[in-house]
């Protein structure tokens, strides 16, 4: 009996084995779950198209103040970073030299005008004679009458014809007299003219000793000292105007039209994070320049800010394109690795892949190619890392990611 029960028990434990590595298999070949992922929903905007190149602040105006004159530095009165006003007096000379040089232009001036009797003041008075003009006319009247006199008594032979002849030639020598002395009126009033140049010369001298700030601004430099002896035309101070700034940029030749007269430009700073500054365009040069292939262009700022300075480097951004239809998606549906980056454009179930290349970023939101993401798709913004082009996917929605 015991014999029979043994092969019995052998084939049940061996159909029991058989059943069991059946199940396995079976549960072996049943696929895996596709992942459960979150998505959001790629939108539409409208943006502008901008390029960013560098420029530079400059002061509105910079004024080197020279001395006209040469002599001795007798006071200076503003020193590097004090505010001037327009017509102030910024430095002064020693004005001995030109004070007499006045003095002595002024008294021949004064000698000329009593030559014809008239006093200092009255350079402008023309006089119709002098003393010299009105002696000369008297003694041309006597002779001319005598002449006249002559010439009558001559045809009766009342004269001798030498006693005419002489009283001839007495007339026509006063009448030269009268002439040389009108004559020498005119030389002297245009001596006088000279003179009075002259005057007008060593004055203007004697007010080139003092220097004034042709325009409200700050001293940037002051290159002479007092006591220093200086020639003529050599800088004394340099004022500079910082208000309103100006904007120097070069735009690139392929951009070159999209700057214009009133084009608005932005830029930003170091000196100033997180802040951004406008200028409009006021100049633009009339030709490109031919080793950088680029346009220069000057802007006025349109606010004043004190943190602004010339001389400072700014980062200038210029919109070339306005109101661009462009597709955006959120940021964290980009994935991206080994330098490359990508998006999971969910479709028919499953994750299709979109390389997207360096675009702009703006709220948390990066432009995408309209070619490969419509407005209204899904794309995926979790378990980037475990997506591959085609696998299918389960999609749970996610919240507003606007």
């Amino acid at each position: 009996m015991i014999k029979q029960c043994v092969p019995v028990i052998a084939a049940v434990l061996f159909a029991a084995g058989c059943g069991k590595q059946q199940g396995d298999v079976k549960a072996a070949a049943k696929p895996p779950e596709p992942p459960l992922i979150q998505v959001a929903v790629a939108q539409a905007r409208a943006v502008d198209r901008s390029i960013f190149v560098t420029g530079s602040l400059q002061a509105d105006e910079t004024v080197v103040i020279s001395s006209e004159v040469s002599g001795r530095v007798a006071t200076i009165r503003y020193d590097f970073g004090q505010f001037v006003r327009k017509g102030d007096i910024v430095a002064e000379l020693d004005k001995q030299e030109f004070q007499i040089a006045v003095d002595r232009a002024s008294a021949a001036l004064a000698q000329a005008l009593a030559r014809i009797g008239l006093k200092p003041g009255q350079e402008e008075a023309i006089p119709e004679s002098t003393p010299a003009i009105r002696q000369a006319r008297a003694m041309y009247e006597d002779a001319r009458s005598k002449y006249e006199s002559a010439s009558k008594l001559i045809k009766t032979g009342d004269i001798s014809q030498d006693r005419f002849t002489e009283i001839e030639k007495t007339y026509l020598s006063r009448k030269a007299a009268l002439e040389a002395a009108e004559h020498d009126l005119q030389t002297q009033l245009a001596s006088i003219r000279a003179l009075r140049a002259e005057v007008r010369l060593a004055q203007k001298r004697l007010n080139d000793a003092t220097l004034r700030a042709p325009m409200d601004g700050a001293v940037s430099v002051r290159h002479v000292a007092p006591g220093q002896y200086i020639r003529d035309n050599t800088p004394v101070l340099t004022l500079v105007k910082a208000h309103p700034l100006r904007l120097r940029v070069e735009i690139p030749e392929s951009h070159a039209t999209a700057v214009r007269i009133g084009t608005q430009l932005s830029f930003t700073t170091d000196a100033a994070p997180g802040k951004e500054f406008h200028a409009v365009v006021r100049e633009l040069n009339p030709a490109l320049d031919a080793r950088a292939r680029s346009l220069a262009a000057e802007a006025r700022l349109v606010e004043r800010d004190d943190r602004l300075r010339p001389g400072m480097f700014v980062q200038v951004r210029l919109v070339t394109k306005a109101n661009v239809p462009i597709v955006t998606v959120p940021k964290p549906a980009v994935y991206t690795v080994a330098g490359l980056a990508k998006v999971f454009v969910i479709r028919d179930g499953k994750a299709i892949e979109c390389r997207i290349p360096p675009g702009l970023e703006m709220d948390g939101w990066v432009e995408a190619p309209g070619e490969l993401v419509r407005p209204g798709d899904q794309v995926a913004i979790s378990h980037l890392d475990k997506l591959v082009n085609g696998a299918p996917v389960r999609v749970q929605p996610a919240g507003n990611q606007g």
